[in-house]
């Protein structure tokens, strides 16, 4: 008699989970969360299969050496690596601190008739095609950024800093790379640190008004901190777009393969850059494999600094939320 008592209080159990379809609800959610894994890890296979050929050739080292010529099997990564992580480096340096002040400005400072139309252009960079922005950088930004910027400061600063240095022979360069993504990643940076501010509770800004705090005060003590975690997400989310984009990088960075650049006022090149311009072209298997294994590198460097994102995250938003650090 127990056991039947027991019996029918699980079938009843299992009558109650599933009548409103909570289970299928479930199990359909949880797919779409494991598909998502499964292409991670599917994309993940595919080129780690392909660069199979460069890997046994080459292996590691082809990433701390220079000097890429396809002809002559040469097949050194150090150039594109280094060009795109500095040019990613540098949009974040220049988009991050912009786009926070932005998002502060839309949520605490904007008169709110201005809110609106001033959250709508800057949401509206972001859906400008990427060929538009390097169309822009080689006809107009970079023939100004030549003339009153790059000569004059190799001229002066460079003697001093060589990475401000060089010959400045053409508007192409890392540093206009830099820029131009950095233009790309703001509205990224700006739409997410806008929203997670927006979010932070007013207590947290009448809690320090009450104590005679001024508003640049409450803005920095009160709000920043609370909204922390959200504003070094968005961050991480727009250096993931400067490292994977291609079309923008690959018309305005310059093309030089062969060797790391010694200023970033020279030309230098992006691992996307080099893949989508030489991989429809390739020379031979092993060409195609090398290439393929940039690509494996770039997802790995991708991985990697998402990984780094969600740790400054984690620590960020350990204890308690808002608190006040002196």
């Amino acid at each position: 008699m127990p056991q039947d008592t027991q019996q029918l209080t699980t079938w009843q159990y299992i009558q109650r989970r599933t009548q409103h379809g909570d289970v299928f609800f479930w199990f359909i959610t949880l797919s779409f969360a494991l598909a998502v894994v499964g292409l991670v890890a599917v994309i993940g296979f595919v080129i780690w299969n392909g660069s199979e050929l460069a890997r046994e050739r080459f292996g590691l080292s082809a990433l701390f050496q220079d000097g890429w010529n396809p002809i002559r099997g040469n097949f050194g990564a150090l150039p594109a690596v280094y060009g795109t992580l500095v040019s990613s480096m540098i949009a974040l340096c220049l988009a991050g601190p912009f786009g926070v002040l932005i998002g502060v400005f839309l949520t605490e400072l904007c008169p709110q008739w201005l809110k609106t139309p001033l959250s709508f252009f800057v949401e509206l960079l972001a859906a400008i095609p990427s060929v538009v922005y390097g169309l822009w950088g080689v006809f107009v930004f970079a023939p100004f950024f030549r003339d009153h910027v790059a000569i004059p400061l190799a001229n002066s600063v460079g003697q001093v800093f060589p990475l401000l240095g060089g010959t400045v022979t053409a508007g192409r360069s890392l540093m206009v790379t830099g820029i131009i993504l950095a233009i790309m990643i703001l509205p990224t940076i700006a739409a997410i640190s806008r929203d997670v501010i927006a979010v932070v509770p007013n207590h947290q800004r009448e809690a320090m008004l009450a104590v005679g705090a001024t508003r640049w005060e409450v803005i920095w003590k009160a709000v920043l901190p609370y909204a922390r975690a959200g504003i070094i997400g968005g961050m991480m989310l727009g250096l993931g777009r400067a490292l994977g984009e291609t079309m923008a990088a690959l018309m305005i960075v310059g093309g030089q393969k062969s060797r790391v650049p010694e200023s970033l006022l020279e030309p230098g090149i992006t691992a996307a850059a080099l893949i989508a311009s030489e991989l429809p072209n390739a020379n031979d298997f092993l060409h195609e494999s090398m290439l393929i294994f940039m690509a494996f590198v770039l997802f790995g460097i991708t991985l990697i600094l998402n990984g780094i994102a969600r740790m400054l995250v984690w620590y960020s938003a350990r204890g308690p939320v808002g608190s006040i650090r002196a």
